[in-house]
């Protein structure tokens, strides 16, 4: 026993001696892998981070823009309904900048002596000054003549809407202005003025753009002397447009926004220093590198993205706004105009972030593999004697012996519960081998019945096609296939008084309750159809015989027809069910009213529909396990396959068309299990003009 026990102890120790050496091999390799894909991970997730983040500060100067836009097109109908009416067209100035608080001021400049009696010059004009109420002004002869200025003559030979170049008033050189230009007509078509409202740049300049603000939470620039790699700094700051930023404080780790225009202007920038007064390409032809001359190129032609080199990867390089700090560039077009914005992120920002991530998954890892090493040796010391004695009985109980007594554990522990529970199975499987005997009695026996209970049921519907021989004047065809061993559609056929009684229906659910009430209906239809001849009575009697009795809350869709051998006249009655189709020179859909189905409300009334059948054509009905066939992929066989299978090639006889249709239905579903019962029922009307 000494041996045995030292043996025992010998292989638990080099057991976990070698499961140690495969996890650190493993874990080492799986480790060094986590880390770089993580990095990578979180690097990617962080450019997509920032790229969104310049969609949102994208979307927030196009919605200024747009707002402006509509604010003023949505008064130019007004403007010229009002250009017989002079002095209230300023009261429509104070209007458009009352009611939107982005407009700084709004004037209408008209042609050289559009109202000779206002002088050469008329400009109704009105200004939202820094405080105080709208106020309004009108341009005469003795105010700035801007009939010579660049603008408004370009905005006239222009004849549409745009927004101007930046520019300063002559009234105010310090705030940077835009201005969006509508050209006015009069009622002969002809542009008379330009109504033209001023935006402040420097909007574009605050927190708007280059704070951001996302979800509701807002994205702010860090400035400080000790910030760690993900820009976090006990000094928040956000930029200022006060000139002066950059000499405030040390900058670093900072992320921004700025707007250039189609010739490389600063139209935003977080240091309003650049705004008008710099050109983008000027301040990057002072850098080394060509990578911002590159994007400044791809900017003003239009273009969205982030620079990246040939190997897909993002290429980091020096900016010249951030000296000393790698960074990426974002920049994508702003609709409505030929500006384009920017986003400058230091890379640290983004590539500290991801080594964060890895180191943190590297100690984690180490961690699980220092613990699991102690842990493991632990547990394989203690268990695996007990197991060996436990793994031999099994074996004994594996080749059938399940009386093979087992071995006695003293610990109430988890191969105390394996011994209990394979004690257990011993004694299951001896029960579970006897229930297993009568079950299989059982289901043999069942299965028979369902086998009786599907003959039964297949006798009560029309089996010998084609079913008149005899007569010429009309061909039938009819398939059932159940889902299971008996199913819930139906379909009868019979003739009296030289008129065709057809039916065709589908009660809701399957098994053996749909075909009890499949049965009823059938044998219902039968016998009130031997004495009724309106399709609509019918349909409502069987509805008011199945309502009555319906304990279980089935339904059943019902189409009824009664064709007139001599004359083609069809009588029909749809009750919920699946539109027949009319298979002659072309495939085309059969007009139904929307009806209840039967078994539903006792009291509905149902309507009597008529079509006059021309010979050689054949009504096509069948059940919604046709069109809602489904393949292997969840994919419907539809109507429209339905409808295409009939219109393939140049016979109509009922056997062919439902043939042809259960071949395609079968290709399509394939190896897929039939969720629905599925019947076809065809009927030609042959009779000739001569018979």
């Amino acid at each position: 026993m000494g041996k045995k026990r030292k043996k025992v102890r010998s292989f638990a120790r080099r057991l976990t001696r070698r499961i140690g050496l495969a996890q650190l091999i493993v874990m080492g390799l799986a480790s060094w892998l986590i880390y770089d894909f993580s990095g990578e991970l979180v690097k990617e997730e962080e450019i997509s981070l920032y790229q969104s983040y310049l969609s949102v500060s994208s979307l927030g100067v196009n919605r200024v823009l747009t707002d402006i836009m509509t604010g003023t097109t949505n008064r130019v109908d007004e403007i010229q309904e009002h250009l017989n009416d002079p002095d209230g067209l300023s009261d429509i100035m104070r209007k458009i900048v009352e009611t939107n608080p982005r407009i700084r001021s709004c004037g209408l400049s008209f042609v050289a002596d559009y109202y000779p009696k206002k002088g050469k010059r008329f400009c109704p004009y009105a200004v939202r000054p820094d405080s105080g109420a709208v106020t309004t002004s009108v341009t005469g002869a003795g105010s700035r003549n801007y009939l010579e200025a660049e603008w408004f003559k370009q905005a006239i030979a222009a004849d549409s809407a745009y927004w101007s170049k930046p520019f300063f008033d002559a009234a105010d050189s310090v705030t940077p202005l835009t201005a969006y230009m509508i050209p006015i007509h009069d009622k002969r078509g002809n542009a008379v003025a330009i109504l033209g409202a001023d935006l402040k740049l420097n909007l574009f300049s605050g927190h708007e753009v280059s704070g951001l603000n996302v979800n509701g939470q807002s994205v702010r620039v860090y400035v400080g002397n000790n910030p760690n790699v993900t820009g976090e700094s006990n000094n928040v700051d956000e930029f200022t447009d006060d000139g002066d930023f950059w000499s405030k404080r040390g900058l670093r780790f900072v992320n921004y926004n700025f707007i250039i225009d189609g010739d490389g202007t600063f139209i935003a920038h977080p240091d309003s220093a650049h705004v008008l007064h710099d050109n983008y390409f000027d301040l990057a032809k002072t850098t080394a590198d060509t990578i911002d001359d590159y994007l400044g190129r791809q900017m003003v032609m239009g273009k969205e993205g982030t620079y990246k080199d040939n190997l897909g990867k993002t290429q980091h390089f020096e900016f010249f706004d951030i000296d000393g700090f790698n960074t990426y560039i974002f920049y994508q077009p702003i609709a409505h105009t030929n500006w384009s914005m920017a986003m400058v992120v230091p890379r640290l920002m983004i590539d500290g972030e991801a080594m964060a991530v890895g180191i943190a998954f590297l100690i984690l890892i180490g961690l699980g593999l220092l613990a699991g090493r102690i842990v493991g040796r632990f547990v394989i010391k203690r268990t695996i004697k007990p197991l060996t004695k436990l793994a031999e009985s099994a074996n004994e109980v594996a080749k059938g012996n399940f009386n093979a007594p087992l071995p006695r554990i003293k610990h109430n522990d988890e191969i105390r519960l394996l011994r209990d529970s394979f004690e257990g199975m011993q004694h299951s499987l001896t029960e579970y081998i006897d229930e297993l005997k009568t079950t299989t009695a059982q289901k043999a026996s069942m299965e028979s019945e369902l086998k009786v209970a599907h003959d039964i049921q297949m006798s009560m519907l029309p089996k010998t096609f084609p079913p008149y021989p005899e007569r010429d004047d009309i061909d039938i065809y009819g398939t059932l296939t159940p889902a299971k061993d008996v199913g819930g559609d139906l379909f009868d056929f019979f003739i009296r008084n030289e008129q065709l009684f057809f039916c065709i229906g589908d009660v809701s659910g399957k098994g053996v309750p749909a075909s009890l009430v499949m049965a009823v209906t059938r044998s219902l239809f039968r016998n009130i159809s031997a004495h009724v001849a309106e399709p609509d009575q019918i349909v409502g009697t069987l509805n008011k015989a199945l309502t009555d009795s319906n304990e279980t809350s089935m339904f059943v869709t019902l189409f009824v027809g009664v064709l007139d051998l001599h004359t083609g006249r069809l009588a029909y009655c749809n009750a919920g069910h699946n539109f027949p189709l009319l298979v002659g020179q072309q495939v085309s859909t059969m007009p139904c009213d929307s009806n209840l189905p039967i078994g539903i409300e006792s009291a509905w009334q149902f309507s009597c529909q008529e079509a006059k059948l021309d010979p050689q054509t054949t009504i096509f009905l069948f059940t919604d396990g046709l069109n809602e066939a489904e393949n292997t992929n969840h994919e419907l066989f539809g109507d429209e396959r339905i409808a295409t299978v009939l219109s393939v090639g140049e016979s109509n006889r009922p056997d062919t068309l439902v043939s042809k249709m259960g071949d395609a239905v079968r290709d399509f579903v394939g190896d897929a299990e039939q969720s629905d019962d599925l019947t076809m029922l065809a009927i030609k009307y042959i009779k000739t003009n001569g018979n």
